[in-house]
């Protein structure tokens, strides 16, 4: 019992202290202490110690992902100082309008992410531009990681026929395809697009009722009075991320963002040198934006390193795979408690299938409903407050703290595909 109450009472107090804005760096180390004391995990000694496994996920993290981060973060700063962010928001608000500010950032979003590109280095490359349309557009800037979030991580992260992991780490496991149940799979993607849309729209729209505009920050780039770069150098650059890494993926898997980013960078330099404020000085603020976004992310990583390691984390898998009635709702339980409890949608995936698929596929189970099921059930309960995607998108990112911003990012990447979770589970159903 004493096992069970200390991994909830830490995960609960590091949502708490996230929200509440504790640096990160504090409160994730802080709260796996608690949980590991509370199972009997050695603090020093042993060679399952906490300091041990917290480091090796955070260490971890980090050696997987440090190049995306840095590249991602400098693509992100290229396009902000030549202004090929600001020339290709101009361009959209010339065609689409001030009013479709929010679609537009949707749109740039969800193309990247459908082509293979990283959450997090879209994030990284879609802020600059989606940060001038917003301030064009005067609409209030803490919607801005709700709205990247939302054309990122919902209706194409877990869809049939993404290439992000989410998709595809089922196939292993059940013998399926990326294009798994694609039927059901485009009906709840557009179910997801369009209510999310809606609500999102709403959301901004009675904000600004209220009285609610853009606010600037110090730290926010300053429009100087300058020659800008033609919309389409900024349009390149994104398209050479995309097409690199939809092209290198199959074969490279997430070594492709490596050499996509690596091909930004490398266009953005070639095709808008001449528009550069200051290089070296973008460089520099990439580089220390990119380390407070990977330390950030791998401090919760830590925490779900030792939350794995626990007694009652093992027996909550073991309860979450034996859910009796309907196949698909208990998997899609054991899949969403599971990603809520790492703050990782693949983590919860990783460990739920080796104990749901043998289990459920021996009692029958579509494979392919099942795979996409515990796809989109992967990705609602995982953005919780502590999950690295939602913490570095609001805080390193856009430099927003989470009682601002998450309350929107809630609605939209928990509600939202939890909605669209019931109605795959109803028409598989039905059908």
């Amino acid at each position: 019992m004493l096992s069970l109450i200390g991994l909830i009472g830490g995960l609960l107090l590091l949502i708490v202290l996230t929200i509440r804005g504790v640096n990160l760096f504090i409160a994730a180390p802080l709260c796996a202490l608690l949980v590991a004391i509370t199972n009997g995990i050695s603090v020093f000694t042993g060679d399952a110690n906490f300091v041990t496994t917290y480091m090796s996920g955070f260490s971890g993290f980090v050696a997987s992902w440090f190049f995306m981060f840095l590249l991602g973060a400098i693509f992100g700063k290229f396009m902000e100082d030549t202004g090929a962010a600001d020339a290709l928001a101009q361009a959209i608000i010339a065609k689409l309008g001030y009013k479709r500010a929010v679609i537009a950032v949707i749109a740039a979003c969800a193309i990247l992410t459908y082509g293979g590109v990283s959450l997090f280095v879209v994030a990284f490359s879609v802020y600059p531009m989606a940060l001038s349309l917003f301030k064009d557009a005067n609409l209030p800037r803490r919607f801005i990681p709700a709205t990247m979030a939302f054309g990122s991580v919902t209706f194409t992260m877990t869809s049939a026929g993404s290439p992000e992991i989410q998709n595809w780490i089922p196939i292993q496991y059940l013998g399926t395809s990326p294009f798994a149940a694609w039927e059901v799979s485009l009906v709840v993607a557009c179910f997801m697009a369009s209510f999310g849309y809606w609500w999102l729209s709403r959301m901004v729209k009675n904000a600004v009722a209220n009285g609610e505009s853009f606010h600037a920050l110090a730290i926010d780039p300053v429009k100087k009075v300058r020659k800008y770069p033609p919309a389409y150098t900024g349009f390149i650059p994104l398209l050479v991320v995309l097409v690199v890494s939809f092209l290198l993926h199959d074969k490279y898997s997430q070594y492709a963002l490596i050499a996509a980013l690596g091909g930004g960078v490398l266009t953005l330099m070639l095709i808008n040198y001449r528009y550069f404020q200051d290089m070296g000085e973008a460089i520099n603020t990439g580089t220390l934006g990119a380390l407070n976004a990977i330390g950030n992310t791998a401090a919760v990583v830590g925490f779900g390193a030792i939350a794995k390691n626990t007694e009652a984390f093992a027996q909550t898998v073991d309860l979450m795979t034996q859910i009796p009635g309907n196949e698909l709702i208990g998997a899609a339980i054991a899949v969403s408690v599971i990603a809520g409890l790492t703050g990782s949608a693949s983590g919860g995936q990783v460990i739920a299938l080796p104990e749901v698929a043998p289990h459920y596929l021996d009692q029958g189970v579509n494979p392919e409903q099942l795979h996409r099921i515990v796809s989109i059930s992967s990705g609602a309960l995982d953005s919780l407050p502590h999950n690295g995607y939602v913490v570095t998108t609001i805080r390193a990112i856009c430099h927003e703290t989470h009682k601002a911003a998450y309350g929107p990012m809630a609605a939209l990447t928990v509600v939202v595909p939890l909605l669209g979770l019931c109605l795959a589970i109803a028409l598989f159903i039905i059908l």
